[in-house]
């Protein structure tokens, strides 16, 4: 079976950490470009990572940029997101998703972990 599972989420304090994984069964991640996206409570899906499939160029949302980081290990096939200085606002479900064009589209969707910043 294609897909991705996420881990890594939970409930952290103001100013704490997580370190999400997305790890990829029955595909591997090589050449693929990755991201991460969160969708709050009432509002839309946002893109705020993503990491190019030659791994070398990372983009971030203004709202994460200088504490979030996305990586990738291809040896472990699976894409980590480092979340800092977690505020409040970061609460969201959280998702990783896939994808590369060769001869036809590949986009693959995690089914998304919870992320709740709260004092």
């Amino acid at each position: 079976q294609l897909q991705l599972v996420e881990s890594g989420g939970g409930l952290v304090r103001p100013g704490g950490s997580l370190r999400l994984s997305c790890a990829a069964s029955g595909f591997t991640l090589d050449y693929y470009a990755v991201g991460w996206f969160r969708q709050a409570p009432g509002k839309e899906r946002e893109e705020i990572s993503c990491l190019s499939g030659s791994g070398g160029s990372t983009k971030y949302a203004d709202s994460v940029k200088g504490r979030f980081t996305i990586s990738r290990d291809n040896a472990k096939n699976t894409v980590y997101l480092q979340m800092n200085s977690l505020k409040p606002e970061d609460t969201a479900v959280y998702y990783c998703n896939a994808q590369k064009y060769d001869s036809g589209w590949f986009n693959y969707w995690g089914q998304g972990t919870q992320v709740t910043v709260s004092s």
